[in-house]
């Protein structure tokens, strides 16, 4: 989508990263770079809590960005309630830890709208408007209910669990039935997809339609496709191969006195399987005694979402399981794994993933996962590491040539990792080669060009039926 006279790009979502502020996510660089490149608007919260109700507007290198903060209800109600409390926990299939509260459900709808009301006074009549993720399901049925008439996408990051999960959600019709209102949903996997299609069609009376689109009971149709986040595959590549110049990096090289380097990378969310994980290393150790002191795991696991109980709980769980691994397995000279609960700058990770052998992504569920595709993008072609990744990642539908594993499964985790520790050059060069050629193809740009391209066709088809 490069075309200048369909309107500035206007995109939506929970938190934005403003002019000078430090971002680590995909999400961020993706959007700064379509904004810069058609001009546009960035609508989100602040992430500050206050009283205040007044729009913040700064404006910066052609991006417009605008921020409001939410009251302490609304965060409580909205983010840490039923975003965090219960659409996270049944999107990643976790129906054990949804923590559903009627007023919850009540303080993000109105959160929702109170989105909507700001961002209706910004419009204009010609704006593509692009919405991401969980938090901001309903928003375009507010801002139709106020009779914007724009174009409105919706990409879910998240993965979409089967229609017999999304049912056990209280007034899920009232959700979920709003994706309507859109014009066109994206989702990471075809699995996500017929996720969607059949909540659609079985669950609420809706139907299928020709070219993708779905049909709501209510009459409104909408398109719904896959479109698999990426990364810059091109600048993860380069910043890697740079990294080695890093004294971070050489720190690195020194302490691991040549041992094979595992490495994990994860917010600390149980989502990322992390305890199954531990347990997957410590059966190698167990079971392969001669990789005493040959390996190295270095999760890092920055904590996230600190004061939800669950969250504490995990990272209990955790420094307790690497003190039990390091205690069976540590010689003085040599520790199993060095577990690190903080975040290091984008530059530093990149080295990290270039000098490790192994590359262990193993989530339980997990939208895409974009570490696997940085660590992919970060290895040296002429001496590659393998890629060890749960099935359950989105990415492995890209990705087949990783190690592909279940991480419940402690005993097929080990089986891959010493495979992966094993396996020879030419087999290492040939995965990774399989593998580069995907994330060259699709990149970043790739996806985000893919999505708008989609958004204004629809438009137009929807346009020439009307005619």
């Amino acid at each position: 989508m490069s075309d200048k006279k369909s309107g500035r790009l206007v995109v939506i979502s929970n938190r934005i990263a403003l002019p000078g502020e430090t971002s680590t996510g995909g999400l961020a660089s993706a959007m700064q770079a379509a904004l810069q490149e058609h001009g546009g608007l960035w609508f989100g919260w602040s992430g500050k809590v206050s009283s205040e109700e007044k729009l913040n507007q700064i404006s910066h290198e052609s991006i417009d960005y605008a921020t409001f903060d939410l009251s302490r209800q609304d965060h409580d109600e909205f983010y840490a309630g039923f975003a965090n409390r219960t659409l996270w926990p049944l999107l990643h299939y976790r129906l054990d830890m949804v923590d559903y509260q009627r007023s919850h459900l009540d303080g993000y709808m109105r959160t929702n709208a109170l989105f909507a009301d700001h961002l209706v006074k910004l419009l204009k009549p010609d704006d593509i408007v692009w919405v991401h993720d969980y938090h901001l399901i309903p928003i375009a049925s507010m801002l139709r209910e106020r009779g914007v008439k724009n174009r409105i996408g919706f990409f879910l990051h998240t993965p979409l669990p089967p229609a017999a999960l999304l049912i056990v959600l209280p007034k899920h019709r009232a959700l979920l039935e709003t994706l309507a209102s859109y014009d066109l949903v994206g989702l990471q996997t075809a699995r996500d997809l017929r996720a969607l299609e059949d909540y659609f069609v079985h669950e609420i009376g809706g139907a299928m339609r020709t070219g993708g689109r779905l049909r709501a009971a209510d009459g409104r149709s909408f398109r719904a496709a896959v479109f698999p986040i990426s990364i810059d595959t091109t600048l993860v590549a380069q910043t890697a191969n740079e990294a080695e110049s890093l004294d971070e990096i050489k720190q690195l090289h020194s302490s691991l006195a040549d041992r094979a380097l595992i490495i994990g990378v994860d917010r600390l969310d149980y989502s990322k399987g992390l305890p199954e994980r531990f347990l997957g290393y410590a059966h190698l150790l167990e079971r392969a005694p001669e990789l005493h002191r040959q390996i190295t795991f270095l999760q890092i696991a920055p904590t996230s979402r600190g004061v939800v109980p669950q969250y504490q709980q995990i990272r209990r769980d955790l420094e307790r399981s690497a003190g039990h691994i390091n205690g069976m397995y540590a010689a003085p000279d040599w520790v199993p794994i060095r577990y690190v609960n903080q975040s290091f700058p984008h530059s530093v990770l990149t080295g990290y993933y270039r000098n490790a052998r192994v590359g262990f992504v193993t989530p339980l569920r997990d939208g895409m996962n974009l570490v696997a595709k940085e660590y992919v993008a970060s290895q040296d072609p002429k001496d590659p590491g393998v890629l060890v990744l749960s099935r359950f990642a989105g990415a492995a539908f890209e990705l087949p040539e990783a190690l592909l594993i279940n991480p419940a499964d402690t005993a097929e985790v080990a089986d891959a990792l010493e495979r992966a520790l094993k396996m020879p050059l030419k087999e290492r060069k040939r995965r990774w080669r399989a593998m580069m050629d995907v994330l060259e193809k699709h990149d970043l740009t790739a996806w985000r060009n893919n999505f708008l391209t989609a958004l204004t066709n629809i438009h137009a088809e929807s346009a020439d039926a009307q005619a």
